[in-house]
């Protein structure tokens, strides 16, 4: 099922996603956790893609056989890192066979030890191209990224948004945000981008905190920030690993209410391949409901 049809529904759409483990071990341990996950109804999940294709083949059988197996709607992440357009081309016609009716369109960070992404000969240096060339040869439904707090590699915020509506002018379905704890930058996002004459759905994302040294360095590399009433509260526990996660989960949910109230289709759960705590904000959530 494509997943613009499953945003056209009247509830909120809960969607987790996941990264493929690096051995058999953990393939079959994700892949329980994402059984125990069906009982909450995701909308979809989704598995990202290594830079460079690293992943590919885990993504791709991870996807069919939670689509297959478990019985939830699963999206495929594919990026332009170390592809060209055949290559491409290649892999779409593999998730095609397999089944697959969602793809995430992403340029792609670069490989681990390059300073910045450089494009493969004959491939795609925008996710916009990435986004045409899969409308003009694939019927998938497709994702794409924003930015509410602006992309790390790009400091103009306006510069920002032309490139996310040349992604939805290529032929986006809908967009998937970044991770943020300030609800503020989604709205101020979402004034701008209607303003733009964007009028896909857009899913925001959110991540619960469960770690503190793990959010500081995630936040950095992707330029999200954590406000303050947030950061001290995480600090005041720090060394508590148990308080830390309670205090994600009570803030992540607070988050998530107000923007469901505010009518955001849904919520996206980056995961980080851990249940536990994006379980009780789904059932917080729930009992809200």
């Amino acid at each position: 099922m494509k997943i613009r049809d499953i945003l056209d529904r009247d509830a909120p759409t809960f969607s987790f996603e996941f990264f493929p483990p690096k051995d058999e071990e953990g393939f079959q341990r994700l892949f329980s956790t994402i059984e125990n996950l069906k009982e909450l109804q995701p909308g979809y999940v989704s598995v990202t893609y290594g830079a460079g294709g690293t992943t590919r083949s885990r993504t791709l059988d991870l996807v069919s056989r939670i689509k297959d197996d478990i019985g939830i709607e699963a999206m495929a992440h594919l990026t332009c890192v170390g592809h060209d357009a055949e290559e491409i081309r290649t892999i779409l016609e593999r998730m095609r066979e397999a089944g697959i009716d969602n793809v995430l369109a992403l340029r792609g960070d670069p490989p681990q030890g390059d300073a910045q992404f450089v494009k493969t000969a004959n491939g795609f240096e925008f996710a916009s191209e990435l986004v045409a060339f899969i409308k003009q040869n694939f019927s998938f439904c497709l994702g794409v990224a924003g930015y509410p707090e602006g992309h790390v590699e790009c400091s103009d915020k306006a510069q920002d948004l032309v490139h996310l509506k040349r992604k939805v002018d290529a032929g986006a379905d809908f967009i998937v945000t970044q991770l943020f704890f300030d609800n503020r930058h989604f709205y101020d996002f979402m004034d701008r981008v209607r303003g733009m004459g964007i009028n896909v759905p857009v899913i925001p994302g959110i991540m619960p905190v469960i770690n503190v040294n793990q959010i500081k360095r995630f936040t950095k590399m992707c330029g999200a920030t954590i406000p303050a009433d947030l950061s001290s509260a995480l600090e005041a526990v720090q060394d508590d690993s148990d308080a830390v996660g309670a205090v994600g989960i009570d803030y992540a949910t607070r988050q998530c209410e107000e923007l469901l109230r505010q009518g955001a289709p849904g919520i996206h759960f980056y995961t980080l391949n851990r249940s536990l705590a994006t379980r009780a904000i789904v059932e917080n959530l729930s009992r809200e409901r």
